[in-house]
């Protein structure tokens, strides 16, 4: 078995997971939900704040706040920016500047730190922030949200959301996007193959996804023979979903450990699929028009894809239904909560406390739900749900995977994910390029081991 693996393989999985970043044991979560009024100070005669910054300090303050967007999110965030200078009670001046991507906001910003480039706020993956905090670069926010006076209530955040950005009892973050990848399945197909529900467990999903690339075998085309079922999605939060799925994961103990029964379960049964031509990879073919085309049952998408996808429907004139599930697990579903965060870096106390007065102004539930209507991500707050009756009626869907967060997971709080979850993806793109033996998977997650041990030292 060893000969599967090269020694290529090997370097080319740990030089990608040295280099490269994305935006998916975790604990089962519970629920929430998720401006353009001018901010005000939230105190009365007996609000006193604790954080030792008089209210006249801030007066003119000018701070740096650093971005991963381009395009719409881009263009919304300025906009964001241009309506708190000209409203804040505080006269507080915030410049911003685009790094491209979240790769690059990491470099760039690991380069800055303790210089004069150094920015006051930065919206970074929280694996970037644990990193930075482990070098005492970032200020830690817990008495910021619990302050009196220009505290924040965290009852009104997902706890999925809220407990990401935490190690020990330091806060390093708070969320500034959420978004997570989810299964879509369609309904109205399923009911034609016999299925009157979505997949509640493994064994469900497997049935159903045979069933859909055995009724391909019915037409008069042979090209689609192999369609039907599910399309193979790579990217690590899928395979992660899956494991969590299978009562797997990334984590052992308060390290990352793959090699598991559990883990072994969740990609053999992925790989059976392939090898009995119930799940298949695209080639030149869209996932997305694939599944508007009926010749895909399920595929993986994230919230930002729906829109698109119901587009794609319409374009094909296709009226089934399909819904937003989660992976099917045998006790529990899985799917897995990600997304950027607000990072307020070390300076003065007055920078740091106009940096949190713009985060905490973004954060409120009008501003919420203008990121929700431009970027379809989830809502943070649970109060902005009020503000978004009308989304939700005409985006079916996305309230579809609103209902589903009770059951959300995060991501592992460590800094080596930035790392590991690169591994993840380059090792389960692997075992489908070499087409791995399903009976055989156990060496995939042999070499994760390996390679995270190294990735330690």
């Amino acid at each position: 078995m060893k000969k599967i693996f090269s020694l290529l393989f090997i370097a080319s999985i740990l030089l990608s997971a040295c280099s490269a970043d994305g935006v998916d044991s975790t604990p089962k979560l519970p629920t929430a939900q998720v401006s353009t009024k001018t901010p005000k100070v939230e105190s009365t005669p007996e609000t006193v704040s604790q954080l030792n910054v008089k209210e006249e300090a801030l007066k003119g303050l000018e701070i740096t706040v650093w971005t991963p967007w381009y395009g719409i999110e881009s263009t919304l965030f300025d906009s964001f920016v241009s309506e708190f200078n000209s409203s804040n009670p505080w006269g507080i001046k915030v410049s911003t500047q685009s790094q491209g991507n979240f790769s690059n906001m990491y470099e760039t910003v690991t380069a800055s730190l303790s210089t004069d480039e150094e920015p006051d706020l930065v919206i970074a993956l929280p694996e970037h922030a644990l990193e930075w905090n482990n070098e005492g670069a970032v200020t830690d926010l817990t008495p910021y949200v619990n302050d009196p006076m220009y505290g924040i209530d965290p009852s009104d955040f997902s706890p999925a959301f809220w407990s990401q950005d935490v190690s020990g009892d330091v806060r390093v973050a708070l969320p500034a996007q959420r978004t997570a990848g989810f299964l879509l399945w369609n309904k109205t197909w399923a009911g034609e193959l016999g299925f009157d529900s979505a997949p509640a467990a493994p064994d469900d999903f497997h049935q159903q996804v045979c069933r859909a690339q055995k009724s391909m075998l019915n037409d008069a085309s042979s090209e689609n023979d192999f369609m039907g079922g599910w399309i193979v999605d790579t990217e690590p939060m899928t395979d992660y979903a899956w494991m969590l799925a299978f009562d797997g994961g990334v984590m052992e103990g308060n390290n990352f450990g793959f090699l598991k029964q559990q883990n072994i379960n969740a990609l053999k049964f992925l790989r059976e699929l392939s090898e009995n031509q119930c799940a298949w990879q695209v080639n030149e073919t869209d996932p997305v028009t694939a599944f508007a085309a009926r010749e895909a049952l399920f595929i993986t998408a994230g919230l930002k894809d729906l829109p698109t996808i119901a587009r794609a429907f319409a374009s094909a004139n296709n009226t089934d239904t399909w819904d937003v599930i989660a992976y099917p697990g045998a006790d529990q579903d899985a799917f897995v909560v990600y997304g950027s965060s607000y990072v307020i870096l070390n300076s003065t106390d007055q920078e740091q406390l106009a940096a949190w007065l713009f985060v905490r102004w973004l954060l409120e539930k009008e501003q919420d739900k203008r990121w929700v209507e431009t970027t379809h991500l989830f809502p943070l707050r649970s109060s902005t749900m009020d503000l978004l009756n009308d989304y939700k009626k005409t985006h079916p869907q996305w309230a579809q995977a609103i209902e589903l967060l009770p059951d959300a997971q995060i991501q592992p709080q460590l800094a080596m994910w930035r790392k590991v979850k690169v591994m993840l993806g380059d090792g389960f793109s692997h075992m489908y390029r070499v087409n791995l033996p399903s009976g055989q998977v156990a060496v995939i997650l042999t070499q994760m081991d390996s390679i995270v041990s190294e990735l330690s030292k």
